[in-house]
């Protein structure tokens, strides 16, 4: 009888970490995307007013979404996503390599970001900005990179909304709302 007291103990206890632990990555989860937003709306504004930008500020907010992309985001979501106080939905489990593709592509434009910030350490340039009638790739749907010479080819504002167009693909596809 206390053997059956003891395994029936350790069962509700495995359950109730396992609980825990979905709720705590959850609270990761969530809180790295509130860093990834707050780095975007930093980086889009020094696009929309460039006499703001600065290289480190620039350079810290593209590393922290860096960061926080790629096998840290597909870490986040490996296990089950489901989960009562998470957005996201189950099927980033079903089609994971669809979703690691877009976590990947968004660490990507990160790093072209960074690399911009190095390149521009005093100033936003022009070479930095798209052109007018500038052939944009990707689109909200189908966004990929293609390769990092490509990538290292394009201005740092295509990157940008590039790695927008990620994001929105990616909440499209794998977020509730």
């Amino acid at each position: 009888m206390k053997s059956g007291t003891i395994v029936g103990s350790v069962i509700f206890l495995t359950v109730a970490f396992a609980a825990v632990c979905a709720e705590d990555i959850v609270a990761v989860r969530q809180a790295d995307m509130k860093a990834i937003a707050a780095a975007t709306k930093s980086i889009a504004g020094m696009f929309k007013v460039p006499s703001t930008y600065t290289s480190p500020e620039f350079k810290w907010a593209a590393e922290l979404i860096r960061d926080k992309a790629g096998q840290t985001l597909i870490d986040h979501f490996s296990m089950e996503a489901a989960h009562p106080v998470s957005k996201a939905k189950p099927n980033i489990i079903e089609e994971h390599e669809r979703f690691d593709r877009l976590a990947n592509d968004l660490k990507s434009y990160a790093v072209a970001l960074t690399v911009a910030a190095d390149k521009n350490p005093a100033a936003m340039t022009e070479s930095m900005r798209m052109k007018p009638g500038e052939p944009m790739g990707g689109g909200p749907l189908g966004t990929h990179v293609k390769n990092e010479a490509q990538l290292s080819s394009v201005p740092a504002e295509h990157a940008f909304h590039l790695m927008l167009q990620t994001c929105t693909t990616c909440h499209s596809r794998f977020r509730m709302e």
